[in-house]
């Protein structure tokens, strides 16, 4: 899950992104979408859908055909998604702002799917507190939500990025580089993250469950599309509600569905419910709508966006952190002219009130 690379930035600064970002502004009344997904626990009720015949169920009920496809690096299923290959994606709250919004995509998250409660931490084999962590190396994703996690806790003991060195390292190869002698730092997420905490002298010393409701896992898709195509966001949170109520089943149902989602993502049972329980998932779509339409979200995106702004990721040039809008229900920051990052909690309501 969740990452950013350096290269995007350079790409959307010569106009190549913004150019193949105008695909989606192409949609239209159609009947074939595609969905990427990429491994991580809050996601992989996704491709158990589509196994079970659930994705099936839901699209035909709305005359339409649905296509989940796992992408397996999580940048690039963000990639394609914003060079209008994919309708929709997964997608973490602030890569849906750094790299589709910012790169000119209009993009809607539809479904508030969960929010990492100690799925991402700071790992340290030279220490036993985040305070050991300066002068240190540091492997992690830059610019990625390891980066922001990795921001939020120095600030906690008094340190800033200057006090310590970021080496990029890719999602793919952060368990290796856990490994290796010269590697003391870690910032990484679930699965990757129980290895590297498992290694011989590992400590876990910060984490997201202290900032709670800051990194969101979402569904997001095309706003010209979703306009276009309602039907498609009613099957999409159809589908979704359907398979996480399986996946909160106490009964036989429920572990079979949550052994099938754990072979999925490459573990087994014990090691998928040691994640989902540092995932706090919003199983009642009257809970995600509460959150989605809540004081809290607007905060939140205000703090996500200052780092984002920091860290130059809302494009070369940009002056403020006011350059791409971000509509909540109830508020909008940042520019209102050049909104592209929209949380649209209406078709949860729906499924809330059994309407979908």
């Amino acid at each position: 899950m969740r990452t950013l690379k350096n290269l995007l930035i350079a790409v959307a600064a010569t106009g190549l992104l913004a150019t193949s970002a105008t695909s989606p502004a192409l949609a239209e009344k159609k009947k074939e979408f595609n969905i990427a997904w990429t491994i991580y626990v809050g996601w992989m009720p996704w491709p158990y859908a589509a196994e079970a015949g659930i994705v099936k169920k839901w699209a035909d009920k709305y005359g339409i055909k649905i296509n989940v496809t796992q992408i397996n690096d999580y940048v690039e299923s963000i990639n394609q998604y914003t060079a209008g290959k994919f309708d929709g994606v997964t997608v973490t709250n602030m890569d849906a702002l750094t790299i589709p919004a910012a790169g000119g995509v209009d993009t809607t998250a539809i479904i508030m799917g969960d929010y990492s409660n100690g799925n991402d931490g700071v790992v340290l084999k030279k220490g036993k507190t985040l305070a050991d962590i300066k002068g240190q190396k540091i492997n992690l994703v830059e610019l990625s939500v390891s980066h922001y996690l990795l921001a939020r806790g120095l600030g906690t003991v008094k340190l800033a990025e200057k006090d310590i060195k970021t080496v990029n390292t890719s999602d793919a190869d952060i368990v290796a580089a856990a490994k290796s002698k010269d590697s003391t730092a870690i910032v990484t997420w679930n699965p990757q993250l129980l290895e590297v905490k498992a290694e011989p002298g590992a400590t876990l010393v910060y984490d997201s469950s202290k900032i709670p409701g800051e990194i969101e896992d979402l569904l997001v898709v095309s706003t010209t599309t979703l306009k276009d195509n309602p039907d498609l966001a009613k099957a999409l949170v159809g589908i979704w509600y359907e398979t996480i109520a399986l996946m909160k089943d106490g009964g036989e149902k429920g572990k079979t569905a949550r052994e099938a989602m754990a072979k999925l993502s490459g573990t087994d049972l014990a090691g998928f419910e040691a994640q989902l329980k540092t995932t706090y998932m919003y199983y009642e779509p009257k809970d995600a709508v509460a959150f989605m339409t809540g004081p809290e979200l607007p905060k939140i995106m205000d703090t996500v966006r200052g780092f984002c702004f920091e860290h130059n990721l809302l494009g070369e040039n940009v002056k403020s952190k006011d350059a791409v809008g971000i509509e909540t229900p109830g508020k909008t920051l940042g520019s209102t002219k050049n909104v592209k990052l929209r949380f649209d909690p209406s078709y949860m309501k729906l499924a809330a009130d059994g309407k979908l």
